[in-house]
């Protein structure tokens, strides 16, 4: 409650000392950025002229202000012992770590050596980084949570963390589903416990970020203990099978959930057998564009050309296209991160000029950011009533827009 007292108040006008450095901005940027911060800093409702400067400025200068608006705001959230929101799951600290990291303000290095300290701390033997939750169904969701939490530790690059990010690749590379069932080669939010099984590509596509973002710690496993790594044919066999091929009309292209859950609906197909498929919808689309892209395929492959093909066919930032509201910020946090792997610039529109996302993405999230910094969606599916975790999308989607992330 005190954080929430102490973030009530209005933060004193400032920008890290270290920006310049950090964002690899013109000073002249720096500069302008500070000026556009102060007054949302200084005052709840900006003068209608400090509004308007700050709408004149370039979009680059505009786009650091903002994340730094964020940074201050969450920082003010940070308890303690270093954790962010609910501490039952260790991830919703990993993801604003990462916002964090992402930032490259070393004035904020106490706060991230502080969250990723409460990180290692939720370490378990097994090798995962979460929470145990016996009453809980699916436990501490151990798949989802280690994998944010081992993408942020990584990011931070601490030598200290070798270790705990050594088990935890082996941890993951463990809870990969084998078989010959739909869920092979996927992951669920936890690994696989008596008989149920369960897959979808959300986690699928955390678990390949995260153990991609961290291979390069593979070099300092110590002699004779096996190296972790995922078994990528069968993760990309296991995307495929959501990813909605020819004959399925408007859905062509684009990605669903899960063999267990459609999220969106289902169609009937446009062959005439009227199969029924999973309909596709945004955030699951550009999930399964980042997967293909971890599976190595670039922009020549045709799965990631009609991938590309029902991004530009249903481009829009006012909603998750095919499930409104429900996950807007995750979906503006996995448009940045999958378009930033492809290394797409622009996503090209049969009937419209080409869609430069990294400008159109950043306009649209400077229009949705509160005056005390945050971000908040209304929906609150999928988590999204916790402002933190949805202010920890908003900045790791401004920063791989602007760069500060690949």
């Amino acid at each position: 409650m005190d954080g929430e007292r102490r973030a009530s108040r209005p933060h004193p006008a400032r920008l890290p000392r270290n920006l310049e450095n950090d964002m690899k901005l013109h000073p002249a940027t720096i500069l302008a950025a500070a000026v556009l911060a102060a007054p949302v800093f200084a005052e709840e409702n900006p003068a209608p002229a400090a509004v308007e400067t700050a709408e004149a400025a370039p979009l680059d200068v505009r786009a650091a202000a903002a994340i730094a608006r964020a940074k201050m705001w969450l920082l003010a959230r940070q308890r303690d012992d270093g954790s962010f929101s609910n501490p039952k799951h260790p991830g919703l600290t990993g993801l604003a770590l990462w916002a964090l990291a992402g930032a490259r303000h070393p004035s904020d290095a106490d706060a991230i050596e502080r969250a990723g300290d409460w990180l290692l701390s939720k370490a378990q033997p097994d090798g995962g980084i979460y929470q145990p939750v016996p009453d809980r169904a699916g436990g501490g969701l151990s798949t989802y949570n280690t994998a944010v939490c081992l993408t942020a530790l990584a990011e931070t690059g601490r030598p200290d963390a070798t270790r705990a990010i050594l088990d935890a690749r082996t941890f993951l590379a463990g809870a990969q589903l084998t078989g010959d069932d739909g869920f092979a080669g996927g992951f669920g939010y936890a690994s696989e416990s008596g008989d149920k099984r369960y897959a979808d590509l959300n986690n699928t596509m955390f678990v390949m970020d995260a153990m991609r973002r961290s291979q390069r710690y593979e070099d300092n496993r110590p002699a004779g203990e096996k190296k972790a790594d995922l078994d990528w044919a069968a993760a990309l066999a296991f995307a495929e099978s959501l990813h909605n091929g020819p004959g399925t009309g408007d859905n062509e292209g684009g990605f669903a959930y899960s063999p267990a859950d459609a999220k969106a609906g289902t169609d009937k197909a446009a062959s005439t057998n009227e199969t029924v498929v999973m309909r596709s919808y945004g955030s699951m689309t550009y999930a399964g564009l980042l997967a293909l892209v971890y599976c190595d395929l670039d922009r020549t492959d045709p799965r990631v050309r009609s991938t590309l093909d029902w991004a530009g066919r249903h481009w829009s930032l006012e909603e998750n296209p095919g499930i409104g509201e429900q996950g807007l910020y995750f979906f503006y946090d996995v448009i940045s991160r999958a378009l930033s792997a492809a290394k797409v610039e622009s996503i090209p529109r049969e009937s419209a000029d080409a869609v430069d996302w990294r400008a159109e993405l950043v306009e649209k999230l400077l229009s949705l950011q509160r005056p005390d910094g945050s971000f908040a969606n209304a929906n609150g599916r999928f988590w999204e009533n916790d402002p933190v975790l949805v202010t920890s999308y908003s900045m790791i989607a401004l920063e791989f827009a602007a760069g500060l992330l690949k």
